[in-house]
């Protein structure tokens, strides 16, 4: 089959050009920077100039010439005669892009990207990290404002410096590594969507004067590893990316929960592409999937404190219908399509009620949305406490994870495809092999499969249990990506085996450098150490340490931490005659944000402190309506005794003397009988223990009435829902068959998911 042949479903992945621009030389006269780049085989040179003669303007010329590395040499000898009475054409350096340029109180000044290193490779796409960062100012000494030496413009350029570029920031020339793989091959999916570049704003100037990105570099932070594993004889690579969101960034207790754009804190996307090791030049098969995490979508926060190393959990009400939240899970829809699968991992039960509080605000967010949605879009929602039972030793954790995630798979699929480089017009083509032909002359063409919808898993933080339940998911979905691509019959991978380790080994490094952004120190990985058999002694101490740091840096460095992001990601813009950055009240009660010349910071309204349950703070009476999931709390104080945090004989008990619509759950809040009916709700914490809890302390639950599983434990209850399929009856096509339920489950279960039903006991 030709090119001109190839039916239309046949997608191009970005081609390796030899346009782009990848090492650069700046040099400068007094009046001008003049910057040569250069494409890899030396075959295009061109030439951009950077005024520096304007104190705090920015103007860029671009020369649309393309020239020959004669010629270039020949134009920069030119400029060296014609400015030789004010010192002639000057080296400064050798760069491999631009990072953007930015404004404080005086000068404009330019980052450059001076060193790098390869750190993988994606279909020819090389992609690389920044080992050495520049920062330049752009007017001559002659013509700087004399604000250029002041003490806030020093303090403004330490801070952006405070961001280091070494650590965590990855880019590409010509791949779009900001998108997933699926989304390259798909273009139109893709769109201008700028979530994940961090050098957004930096870059805004120069992209406004030049319409193009030829000299600069789109930076993702996050993470990226790519590995060569095997399995038996077969060798394939692996590539683990983090992609976290530049909206609502920052540090972890000043940054939680949701905004009013509907962007949450902690918003990374994850994604594990797998492609066979192959010579160059033969087809190759390649498979992706996408996982998200990201804050609570809520309105909720923490106050650093020095003195609590659990600071109170502050639950606003400014909210009450929930649209910010709405705005959250339509911004994943318009991302990755339906279903939109939310596994809930925060605790079921404290002593002192904090995270179960806020897991019954979510819960009644999500049915409010789900009333809203047609049934096939309803999102669905899964509780499961990970915290307590990882406490029990008889539990495993990562097993039941699994099953769960296998349930995700089913419905969400992932993505397959394969390619060969073209030789006429050097582009990858999907392709799919025929038969065993070995010189690559012949293939046949058929459709890639594609991932619809996504699993967004969250905790507190969304940094330790859900990087296990990531490692879960991936390991999970390894299974099926090296089974469609041919390495293994059944789509299995043994837990115990070398390649599971290896795989936990980079979910747990990917988990570390996620953690250490956002909370500022390493992930807690009991449950990783356990699995490896660590010495328990060792696992505590180094638990204990992470705790310390953690608290040591949330208490004492996140402030400067989160001023710094400000400042880069362009949330906030200094300007002469007003408040300096540091001056402002903490960042947790400041909107200061707004790009374009009129920023203004604003108060945002102080979060009253009328109320406190144990830990969890209320920032006002909460009155529900007659429909509310939480039901109707007049006065507070007269309903402190249902969730009194003093002790477990005081969480409420289901008697006869009580009707059913007034049914209490574990967490001590009234749900209505019918409360639920329109939301698509699996709970396995919310059913009967039956003497089965993982919790050092024991304590009764109550069952709801007329329920036909209420004598089954929680355990028994899991096994049942989230059964894995049989292999031979693993869906390998759910989008085309649009029946996500596979053998192995229920009935009841897969009524729940093809009908929207709650599933309580």
């Amino acid at each position: 089959m030709t090119s001109d042949e190839l039916p239309d479903w046949i997608t191009e992945v970005p081609k390796v050009r030899n346009a782009y621009l990848q090492k650069f030389r700046l040099y400068e006269t007094r009046s001008n920077f003049y910057m040569i780049g250069r494409s890899k085989n030396r075959s295009a040179w061109r030439v951009l100039k950077i005024d520096r003669s304007e104190p705090t303007e920015l103007n860029i010329t671009e020369d649309p010439t393309t020239y020959t590395e004669t010629e270039c040499c020949e134009l920069l000898k030119r400029i060296h005669d014609g400015n030789k009475s004010t010192g002639g054409l000057r080296f400064v350096c050798t760069c491999y892009g631009i990072v953007g340029f930015i404004k404080f109180l005086g000068p404009y000044y330019m980052l450059l990207i001076t060193k790098r290193r390869k750190i993988g490779v994606i279909c020819g796409h090389a992609i690389y990290a920044i080992t050495k960062s520049e920062i330049l100012p752009i007017p001559n000494s002659t013509v700087q404002p004399s604000v250029a030496y002041s003490k806030n413009e020093n303090r403004y350029k330490k801070l952006l410096c405070s961001v280091d570029l070494t650590k965590d920031f990855y880019f590409s020339y010509s791949y779009r590594i900001m998108h997933s793989f699926q989304k390259n091959l798909s273009p139109h999916e893709a769109g201008n969507e700028t979530m994940f570049v961090w050098n957004e704003f930096l870059t805004s100037t120069i992209h406004n004067q030049l319409r193009n990105n030829l000299w600069t570099v789109q930076l993702v932070y996050g993470y990226f590893k790519q590995v060569k594993l095997s399995i038996g004889e077969k060798a394939f690579w692996l590539t683990l990316i983090a992609r976290r969101s530049r909206h609502y960034a920052g540090t972890r207790y000043l940054k939680r929960g949701v905004n009013e754009k509907g962007r949450v804190a902690n918003d990374v996307e994850t994604e594990q592409i797998v492609f066979e090791d192959v010579p160059e030049g033969r087809p190759v098969q390649i498979s992706s999937v996408v996982q998200n995490r990201g804050s609570i979508p809520l309105f909720w926060s923490q106050e650093t404190s020095r003195l609590n190393i659990k600071p109170d959990i502050i639950l606003s009400k400014k909210d009450q219908k929930y649209d910010a939240t709405k705005l959250h899970f339509e911004n994943l829809t318009k991302r990755y399509g339906n279903p939109i699968i939310i596994l809930n991992l925060i605790k079921t039960k404290e002593k002192k009620p904090r995270e179960s509080l806020l897991r019954v605000e979510f819960a009644h967010a999500i049915e409010l949305i789900n009333k809203d949605l047609p049934e096939e879009n309803r999102l669905k929602f899964l509780h499961w406490d990970l915290n307590k039972y990882s406490r029990n030793k008889s539990t495993n954790v990562l097993a039941l994870l699994g099953k769960v995630a296998t349930y995700a798979l089913n419905l969400t699929g992932f993505f397959y495809c394969q390619v060969v480089p073209n030789s006429k017009s050097q582009e990858l083509l999907n392709c799919s092999r025929d038969g065993d032909n070995n010189n690559g002359d012949n293939f046949s063409f058929k459709p890639p499969k594609y991932q619809t919808g996504v699993l967004r898993t969250n905790c507190i933080d969304c940094l330790d249990r859900t990087n296990v339940a990531q490692f879960a998911y991936g390991w999970a979905a390894l299974a099926r990506q090296l089974h469609t691509i041919g390495y293994i019959d059944t789509p299995v991978i043994e837990l115990d085996s070398t390649l599971a380790d290896d795989l936990m080994r980079s979910y747990e490094k990917m988990g570390d450098t996620l953690a250490l952004q956002y909370g500022g120190s390493a992930a807690h990985n009991k449950i990783f150490c356990q699995r490896r058999g660590q010495w328990k002694a060792a696992t505590q101490s180094q638990e204990f340490f992470r705790t310390l740091q953690r608290y040591y840096s949330n208490a004492y460095m996140d402030a400067e931490k989160q001023d710094a992001i400000n400042v880069f990601l362009g949330h906030y813009q200094p300007q002469i005659g007003r408040p300096a950055l540091w001056e402002l009240d903490s960042d947790q009660h400041f909107n200061v944000g707004g790009q374009g010349s009129n920023l203004s910071v604003e108060r945002a309204r102080l979060i009253k402190r009328s109320l406190s349950v144990g830990n969890f703070l209320y920032d006002d009476n909460i009155i529900r309506d007659a429909n509310s999931a939480i039901g109707t709390i007049q006065n507070i104080e007269e309903s402190l005794p249902e969730i009194s945090s003093e002790s477990d004989s005081s969480y409420p008990r289901y008697t006869n003397s009580m009707s059913p619509e007034e049914s209490p759950n574990s967490d001590g809040a009234f749900y209505r009988k019918d409360s639920f009916n329109c939301s698509n709700f699996l709970d396995v914490d919310w059913l009967s223990s039956s003497g089965n809890s993982c919790e050092d302390e024991t304590y009764e639950r109550s069952t709801l009435v007329g329920s036909p599983m209420g004598g089954q434990s929680s355990d028994n209850v899991v096994n049942e829902m989230c059964t894995f399929a049989s292999d031979s009856e693993i869906c390998t096509n759910v989008k085309e068959s649009r029946s996500p339920i596979v053998g192995g489950f229920s009935d009841r279960f897969a009524e729940w998911v093809t009908n929207g039903d709650i599933m309580f006991p």
